[in-house]
């Protein structure tokens, strides 16, 4: 091989080297990428042909940003996120699992689950702090809910959110009541508890007896108040009478005419 070829290969192998080269950084960066963004300790996989993405005890305070919105199956569990906000999860149309079991969360806000009623069919909350929950949270949604493990206040409020709800099968003996509006449910399975009372009921009766109290206090005292001012109009109108009476009899008559026609 003569120099001259030699020295116009060169040019080109250097060039078709580095074209390879750069085409692989390209490759190698557009599958780093989108790793590097997730949080630490999170990561998307492929479970029984669905789209997962788990962040089990990845010690997250709240919910993360920058899911890929294709996910099907979502594992928040062993965390510590102390409440889900409004549209937690809405640009995840296609989830159909999502597990928030083993957090610390004390607060739902109404709307976090918006934009899930479709195609969710599996929501767990078990093992949080939950105490009290508005039914509206779960407007619409079709998912099976766990609700068990949850210090919950057994009121007409629970009570609401049972009956909108769907419960996990074998999640009901898990939902006991750590406080309640009587001191005799403690400790009692919630649903054992309302197959006996119905709160709901015992809220609306409380509700009417204070109701009525409260009208009566304020239809006697508009009774003592009339009472009260005819009592007060006699006793003034007798008085003058009265001092009418120790006037001189001309000055007298016109006085108790003048008296009677007011009074009357």
């Amino acid at each position: 091989m003569t120099v001259a070829r030699r020295v116009l290969l060169c040019p080109i192998t250097m060039g078709l080297l580095l074209q390879s080269l750069f085409l692989l950084l390209l490759l190698l960066g557009s599958c780093l990428h989108p790793a590097a963004a997730f949080p630490k300790g999170c990561y998307p996989s492929e479970e029984e042909g669905l789209k997962t993405f788990r962040c089990s005890n990845a010690q997250l305070t709240e919910v993360p940003r920058d899911i890929p919105n294709d996910t099907n199956k979502l594992y928040l569990d062993s965390n510590q996120i102390p409440f889900l906000p409004r549209n937690a999860f809405q640009d995840l149309p296609l989830l159909l699992e999502l597990d928030l079991s083993h957090n610390a969360i004390s607060r739902v806000e109404s709307g976090a689950f918006q934009g899930l009623a479709e195609h969710l069919h599996s929501l767990d909350l078990s093992s949080n702090r939950l105490v009290s929950v508005s039914k509206d949270t779960f407007s619409n949604l079709k998912a099976k809910v766990n609700l068990s493990n949850n210090p919950w206040l057994c009121d007409c409020r629970l009570q609401e959110l049972i009956r909108e709800v769907e419960l996990a099968a074998d999640s009901s003996g898990g939902i006991v009541c750590d406080s309640s509006t009587q001191e005799e449910h403690v400790g009692k399975a919630f649903l054992q508890v309302i197959a006996d009372t119905d709160f709901c009921n015992v809220y609306k009766k409380t509700t009417d007896i204070a109701m009525l109290v409260t009208m009566f206090g304020w239809f006697a005292m508009v009774i003592s108040y009339l009472v009260y001012y005819v009592r007060q109009n006699q006793e003034d109108a007798r008085r003058h009478l009265e001092y009418l009476k120790s006037l001189p009899s001309k000055q007298r008559r016109s006085e108790e005419s003048s008296t009677i026609s007011t009074v009357v």
